[in-house]
C-alpha cells in the first residue's frame, strides 16, 4: 500500500498490512473531517479492517478517531437513530440485530457467562473495556453506550 493514496481505493484494507503506530497510520490516511461518500467508504474501509483486532495503543487512538468522524458526518446527515435511546437499549437492539444472546455477550466480552444476562437485565454496568470491546465489535461508536 505504499505510495497509494486512499482516495477511491476500492480493496478492501488488511489488518495484518496496517502500520502499528500513529504516525504511520496518518500517513495511510490522513484523519479529515469526511466531506463526501468516497472519504466515508476509506474511513469506513479503515474502521472495518482495525475492528475486532487487538489494536496498539496508537491503533486504538486512530481507530476511535476515525469512528468519531464517522459519527460526526453521520449526524449532520440525519443518519443518527433517536439519541433518546439509552446504552442498554442500544445494546439490546445491536444483540437482537446480530441474532445474539447473554452468553453471546458474555462470550464477546471475555466474562463470567452470567455477566452477560446481568448487563443485559440493568443489574450490571458496562465497563469501559467492554464499550471497547463492543465498538470494535459492532462497529460503532463508544458514546452509544454511555
Amino acid at each position: 500500500m505504499e505510495g497509494q493514496t486512499m482516495k477511491g481505493l476500492r480493496q478492501p484494507i488488511q489488518f495484518a498490512h496496517l502500520p502499528k503506530n500513529y504516525t504511520d497510520l496518518c500517513g495511510l490516511l490522513m484523519p479529515r473531517p469526511i466531506r463526501d461518500k468516497v472519504d466515508l467508504e476509506n474511513v469506513t474501509g479503515m474502521t472495518d479492517a482495525m475492528a475486532g483486532h487487538n489494536l496498539t495503543s496508537d491503533q486504538e487512538d486512530y481507530f476511535d478517531l476515525l469512528c468519531r468522524l464517522v459519527q460526526d458526518y453521520e449526524t449532520e446527515h440525519g443518519w443518527v437513530s433517536n439519541p433518546r435511546v439509552t446504552g442498554l437499549e442500544a445494546l439490546r437492539h445491536l444483540l437482537e440485530e446480530h441474532k445474539m444472546s447473554g452468553a453471546d455477550l458474555s462470550r464477546l466480552l471475555g466474562v463470567h457467562r452470567t455477566l452477560g444476562p446481568m448487563i443485559l437485565r440493568g443489574e450490571r454496568k458496562l465497563t469501559v473495556e467492554h464499550v471497547r470491546v463492543l465498538c470494535r465489535h459492532f462497529k460503532v461508536a463508544a458514546d452509544l453506550f454511555l
